[in-house]
């Protein structure tokens, strides 16, 4: 289980932090797949940038739980 991360005394809840990491992720993601023209196949664009930012929250997550389970 991840505990509370602790920054200058105070705590923020993991799933917060992933959030904010996935979210500069997918704007990173959707800037790259616009230029390269990979948004013209998706019928919905907002569903697709949904289901990316839920995705990238659920390997944040993952990618925090690794770091600190070991």
């Amino acid at each position: 289980m991840i505990g509370e991360i602790n920054l200058a005394g105070v705590f923020f809840s993991p799933l917060l932090f992933c959030m904010a990491v996935a979210f500069v992720l997918r704007i990173l993601l959707s800037r790259l797949l616009e230029t390269v023209g990979f948004y013209r196949a998706i019928w919905q664009r907002p569903l697709f940038d949904t289901a990316l930012f839920l995705i990238l929250i659920g390997a944040a997550f993952l990618a925090l739980r690794g770091l600190t389970h070991s």
